[in-house]
């Protein structure tokens, strides 16, 4: 399983990437393959503040609509484009191309909560 090292985890199997002040966060390969064929990416939070733990949009895979849960409190500033013509991104370079969202990060304090790839690895048997 892919976990990159520099990035933080979640429990509900999101990453976020801290490129300075911005958040990038996306699902893990994990959640990824559990899912399935992802068919429609669905985040309607452009330019709203979400809490960290509140649903920033959803993931529609074959047999099965997901929330996705924002790992830190912030205001999205952009959401991929890219996934609304190809969703099976997320499938396949889940960590690249198919990230999700760009949040600024308002508490930085809540970095420090999140998991590392090898607390992430335990969680799931990787």
């Amino acid at each position: 399983m892919n976990l990159p090292a520099s990035l933080k985890y979640t429990k509900e199997h999101e990453w976020i990437r801290v490129e300075g002040d911005v958040a990038i966060i996306g699902i893990t390969d994990h959640a990824q393959k559990e899912l399935g064929d992802i068919v429609y990416v669905d985040i309607d939070t452009l330019d709203k503040e979400v809490a960290q733990n509140e649903v920033f949009g959803t993931v529609e895979a074959v047999k099965t609509v997901s929330d996705l849960f924002s790992p830190i409190s912030g205001t999205v500033l952009e959401v991929n484009s890219a996934l609304d013509g190809s969703p099976e991104l997320v499938n396949s370079d889940p960590y690249g191309e198919g990230w999700m969202v760009k949040i600024s990060i308002a508490n930085a304090g809540e970095l420090e909560g999140l998991l590392t790839a090898d607390t992430y690895g335990e969680l799931v048997g990787a």
